[in-house]
């Protein structure tokens, strides 16, 4: 045992599934090492809910064992007892160390140990092996195995592992190793640095939060762990990380079944808390497109989003964030098929007179009588076709399937993801929220290649 690291904890569990939110621990297992030797803690724990079938095959612990067994509030001080001041070292130790964390937040206690994970180490120190789960670990290194999937047994592998470390490389570099996997978080210092290990690697959209309880900024990733912290890996080259990673105090995400889930919820969730560092998608929805309407010409009429009713419509044309915008938009259309401004209304022209386009040879004459007003209307009939918005091709609201998840879509706007039948429902009846251009944008692409539920039949 060397100074940097006098009492260690080599720590596995087993649960009732992999959720460490959801699931309970059904068992710990705990190899303490110190100066004054090795010595071995083991515990059946009930779970407050049935292990499944898969579970008890896998672990061997059945319902009937652990029905006598004492509730985890039980055992929660002796085991802090046995983990404090130790080097929480477990294979994968995110998961086991979330397990913890969250049972020892049920009961009232923080649990916030050093956290070793042997995956980690072995990567690092053996980066020539593809693989770094246990059993591979058991078949290279030959330890000695008594069962698989309980937890003292597996416990025991990771010490078994640890003590094969010196046969390959010196003390120094193992512990230099250690002290480095230890100490590694990229997190802002105001973040508790275990956080790292909370922050799961799959799909969802993740919230920055100041001091207030309104977010800095809301982001999206099919691996919200690798996402978050990448905003800090290189905060110093980038004013807006910089300034984000100074502010931060607090980090909340919600998993998504999937990318589609994480991009209609990060649209929603920027929309609904208007975070101050998403700056695009932040907008107020002050949305305005283009309508053709017919007089003694046909003209494009600029209408905003109160009097649209996106979706039923099937004449608009464009969404734009103001009129400066959507004026803009119409010009680089005049300038490329050569339409009149005067009659498109970007120019006041007096009746007869030709508009300033016309004197530079950049329009065809509509102004003054020159190109008539049909075929100045089929040309720009065809120049708006690549602008034109679709229309809400569906009966009624929809749903949009993402593994277990239902997307529920009513005229291109989101109205939440449900689970089962009656959460689909209960979205339907909260009414339709409003629409946004991202979110059409989105669906418009999405809806091409999902599979897709007409809600009465959910």
């Amino acid at each position: 045992m060397t100074a940097l690291m006098p009492a260690l904890a080599f720590v596995d569990l087993e649960t009732t599934g992999a959720s460490a939110t959801k699931d309970r621990i059904t068992e710990i297992g705990i190899v303490l090492v110190d100066e004054q030797g090795v010595r071995e803690w083991s515990q059946l724990i009930y779970p407050q809910t049935r292990i499944p079938g898969f579970i008890e095959q896998l672990t061997g612990i059945s319902n009937d064992m652990v029905a006598d067994a004492p509730r985890f509030e039980a055992v929660a001080q002796q085991v802090e007892t046995l983990l404090q001041g130790r080097l929480f070292i477990a294979h994968n130790a995110r998961f086991d160390y979330s397990f913890l964390k969250n049972e020892f937040k049920r009961v009232g206690m923080i649990f916030r140990p050093s956290v070793l994970c042997t995956v980690k180490l072995s990567r690092t120190l053996f980066p020539q092996h593809a693989h770094h789960n246990l059993d591979s670990l058991i078949e290279r290194h030959e330890l000695q195995v008594e069962s698989r999937h309980r937890a003292l047994t597996d416990a025991r592998l990771i010490y078994q592992f640890w003590n094969k470390l010196p046969d390959y490389f010196s003390q120094a570099l193992i512990n230099t190793t250690v002290q480095q996997l230890v100490n590694r978080s990229s997190l802002p210092s105001h973040i508790d640095p275990l956080l790292i290990y909370d922050l799961p690697e799959s799909p969802g959209v993740y919230l920055f939060y100041g001091v207030n309880e309104l977010p800095l900024y809301i982001g999206k990733s099919v691996n919200i762990k690798q996402r978050v912290l990448s905003h800090f890996s290189a905060d110093h080259r980038h004013n807006k990380e910089m300034s984000l990673s100074q502010q931060l105090r607090r980090i909340e995400w919600v998993e998504t079944a999937g990318e589609l889930g994480a991009l209609l919820m990060e649209a929603k969730l920027i929309k609904q808390l208007l975070p101050i560092y998403n700056q695009r998608l932040r907008r107020k929805n002050e949305l305005c497109a283009w309508q053709l309407q017919q007089s003694d010409q046909l003209r494009p009429v600029l209408s905003w989003a109160n009097d649209l009713n996106s979706g039923t419509q099937d004449n608009l044309y464009g969404l734009y964030h103001s009129q400066r915008d959507a004026q803009a938009a119409m010009r680089g259309i005049a300038n490329e098929y050569q339409l009149c401004s005067g009659v498109l209304g970007l120019e006041k022209v007096a009746k007869g007179k030709p508009c300033f386009a016309y004197q530079l040879k950049k329009c065809k004459g509509a102004c003054v009588g020159i190109e008539k007003p049909l075929d100045h209307a089929a040309r720009l009939l065809i120049a708006m076709h690549k602008l034109k918005l679709a229309s809400w091709p569906y009966s009624g609201a929809v749903g949009i399937r993402e593994g277990n998840a239902l997307h529920v879509i009513d005229h291109w706007c989101y109205l939440g993801t449900a689970e089962n039948k009656t959460e689909a429902y209960d979205l339907l009846g909260a009414g339709r929220p409003e629409f946004g251009r991202d979110t059409y944008i989105l669906l418009v692409k999405t809806l091409k290649k999902s599979q897709v539920i007409m809600l009465n039949s959910v």
